[in-house]
């Protein structure tokens, strides 16, 4: 199979085994499976998937329609419905309110600043039911400025049809920035290799910067744990994981 594009790729070589962690954190975490869920920044809908299998009512909304597509190759491939939205989370305006409303894979990390994970949160808010649950996951300050820094992996398959290189570095410009320069290569027709190339900016909050924001919006129950659970099990934990309501 050839790959034509990075959403591709990045949906290929994703750890699967944390869509499973990331399923099991919410079924623990919600009040009933028979619920409608929206799924922010859902990407490739494999999280969205598992979760409609469970007997969930999914959305997934995304800023990608690329990623969408693939949502939507991967629901009819497993024979489950979900809706598909196009939007970015800052604006949800037109989205109706949900039982709950999920965003993992630390995308609240690639928003720019504070004000923009204000107005996330605010229509995270806003479009919740009166006793909703809002699921979450960030990567910590120690995930960016200890363990990022320097970071290098490589990936080679076994018929070198395609490889896979990320480095990490720390961002000085940004408190707690990190860069990801991420490439792969994909073997074509001709025995040649093509290129596929993106530079990723994250950004972590400290702890007390995200309680207060959750509670500028309307959050008055805030929970935070880490290694997918409420429990602070690590005082080095690299992601911490957060159950709020208003």
């Amino acid at each position: 199979m050839i790959y034509q594009t990075f959403a591709q790729l990045y949906d290929q070589l994703f750890d699967s085994d944390m869509y499973k962690k990331w399923e099991k954190f919410t079924l623990a975490n919600i009040k009933q499976k028979d619920c409608n869920l929206l799924d922010l920044a859902g990407g490739s809908g494999r999280l969205a998937v598992l979760l409609a299998k469970d007997g969930i009512n999914v959305t997934v909304a995304d800023f990608s329609d690329e990623m969408l597509s693939l949502a939507n190759q991967h629901s009819v491939e497993n024979n489950v419905s979900m809706q598909l939205i196009e939007t970015d989370m800052r604006d949800l305006s037109g989205l109706e309110k949900y039982d709950v409303i999920t965003c993992y894979a630390d995308s609240l990390c690639y928003l720019d600043n504070e004000n923009d994970l204000l107005q996330v949160f605010s229509e995270v808010a806003n479009h919740l039911e009166e006793d909703g649950i809002f699921l979450f996951d960030v990567i910590t300050p120690y995930q960016t400025d200890d363990v990022y820094p320097g970071f290098m992996y490589n990936y080679q398959d076994d018929d070198h049809e395609r490889a896979f290189m990320w480095q990490s570095y720390a961002d000085d410009d940004v408190a707690h920035g990190v860069i990801h320069d991420l490439t792969f290569f994909n073997r074509i027709e001709d025995g040649k290799y093509n290129r596929l190339s993106e530079i990723h900016y994250e950004k972590a909050y400290e702890l007390p910067v995200i309680k207060s924001l959750l509670t500028q919006a309307g959050f008055t129950s805030i929970k935070v744990g880490s290694d997918f659970s409420l429990e602070m099990k690590d005082k080095n934990a690299t992601r911490w994981f957060f159950k709020c309501q208003k």
